[in-house]
């Protein structure tokens, strides 16, 4: 049997014993034609969030209710993808619709504590970088996300939106700020990666306090401090169309939580999945996307807010466990890339429903554009599909494309060389530039990616690769190239 489709029923019955039934009836209230009003948006997205991480993706260690409640109004995606295993590109993607590779975002963005210096002129590095030990010069990764990409927020502006970033931006610093980028407000966006402690006030070192945060409370812990400003956001913002993007800083290192639920989980039996300060993070996060979907109840708003839930890559190793999924965090394998993704849109999404439908981050813009009711830029190429007709349809309609990429052509730690990966349909064709070429795996039979194909079946090999370096050519992607032979 298909480790996709023990994986399917596995979340299934995560999610209620009566999914199946309810999968296959009418939604209650139809879809029909254009809402009266503009449906407010609330984005929430979590770092380094693995896959098997929530309740209703299978773990039995962490504990989200307000997540799993979340996943029962609306529908679960099993397989939904970050557009990098790192995390700044995958941002990026999701702000502008447009895959990495088209960007110059191809890895995590320095900070400037972390050297990421900004030049005089204020231009992106273009001169190829690396190590002298490593065999391949590597294209430079941006230092910022270029102001003239259109992001989310500034495709809703003009129709009356109203918008706020809360958390990590992770996309440039002073002057590529969120409230830059078209957002209203900024709270907490800035170009740090990590966050200088999770208690107020928010200083390390070194690394400095995060400079559109104000602190307000000793020991206050920062999810708890992102969730008050979402609160509050929605409060003075009910009365007209908004965009939130809730995106925290958890659960990404340093692994700090509050020590109660700290306590709680030292206590309880661990699973593969086994470190009590990342569970306590994960249920802080939960607590947050609890009152956020308490206050849209409490406002009357719940009804025409669309809700999406994901993360930006795989799961921290040894952090926590991605299993089933192979490996974790900045590699190319599923447990890298492949995240949760629920969405709920009461009226329009089914309760309890699944999708399989393979999907990624670039697709987010579009759909937010189709549901508000906004036309796509015509001078650019918006690489991801909208899915707002795949969810009216309970999960059922195709999205009728052929493939979706990635592309990472740096090194990271000492084991990931640069990469490329295409996939099509239940085939994934892994490309390095260094060492072995190829990997290639049948997801429905093999969701642990245990069985390399590549030398068994090469004319399928063949056939992935050639949609991969057209793909590459499409969208300009930088490769990195062999060093000279005096080393440069």
């Amino acid at each position: 049997m298909s480790g996709r489709n023990v994986t399917r029923r596995r979340l299934l019955q995560a999610m209620g014993g009566g999914a199946a039934l309810l999968a296959s009836r009418p939604v209650a209230r139809a879809f029909a034609g254009e809402p009266a009003k503009k449906p407010n948006f609330v984005f929430i997205l979590v770092d380094d969030l693995g896959w098997a991480d929530i309740g209703c993706y299978g773990s039995r260690y962490y504990e989200t209710p307000s997540i799993d409640k979340l996943a029962s109004g609306g529908m679960l995606f099993t397989n939904a993808y970050a557009a990098c295993a790192v995390c700044s590109p995958t941002r990026a993607s999701i702000m502008t619709g447009r895959y990495p590779a088209r960007l110059g975002v191809t890895d995590w963005i320095r900070s400037r504590f972390q050297g990421g210096k900004i030049p005089e002129d204020k231009k992106n590095p273009t001169e190829y970088v690396g190590d002298k030990k490593q065999k391949l010069l590597c294209p430079p990764n941006a230092l910022w996300m270029e102001l003239d990409e259109i992001t989310i927020a500034e495709m809703l502006k003009p129709t009356g939106y109203v918008s706020c970033h809360v958390g990590k931006w992770h996309l440039g610093a002073d002057d590529w700020y969120p409230d830059k980028q078209g957002f209203d407000y900024n709270i907490g966006g800035c170009d740090f990666g990590q966050p200088p402690t999770y208690f107020d006030p928010y200083f390390r070192k070194g690394q400095g306090g995060i400079p559109t945060l104000e602190p307000r409370k000793a020991g206050e812990y920062l999810t708890d401090r992102e969730g008050d400003e979402a609160v509050k956001f929605i409060r003075e913002h009910k009365d007209r169309p908004f965009l939130l993007y809730m995106a925290h800083y958890a659960v990404h290192m340093p692994i700090e939580a509050k020590a109660d639920l700290v306590k709680k989980y030292e206590a309880k039996m661990p699973t593969q999945q086994k470190n009590a300060k990342y569970a306590a993070m994960i249920e802080s996060v939960d607590d947050a996307v609890g009152r956020i979907c308490s206050v849209l109840d409490e406002l009357k708003l719940a009804d025409n807010t669309v809700v999406f839930f994901t993360s930006d890559n795989g799961g921290l190793l040894p952090i926590t466990s991605n299993v089933p999924l192979r490996s974790g965090k900045g590699y190319p394998y599923e447990g890298g890339i492949r995240e949760p993704l629920i969405v709920r849109w009461p009226g329009v999404i089914r309760p309890k429903s699944t999708s399989d439908e393979p999907v990624i981050s670039v697709d987010y813009f579009p759909t937010l554009c189709e549901a508000a009711g906004v036309k796509l830029p015509a001078d650019r190429d918006i690489d991801g599909v909208s899915l707002v007709g795949h969810l009216k349809a309970g999960g059922r309609q195709p999205l009728h494309r052929e493939a979706i990429f990635w592309h990472f052509p740096h090194y990271r730690g000492a084991d990931v060389v640069p990469y490329s990966i295409v996939r099509a349909g239940e085939w994934k064709l892994i490309k390095r530039y260094e060492g072995k070429t190829f990997e290639l795996f049948n997801l429905k039979d093999d969701l642990s990616e245990r069985n390399d194909l590549s030398g068994t079946m090469p004319e399928k090999v063949r056939e992935l690769d050639a949609r991969l370096q057209e793909w590459l050519i499409r969208t300009h992607a930088k490769l990195p190239v062999p060093r000279t032979a005096d080393g440069t």
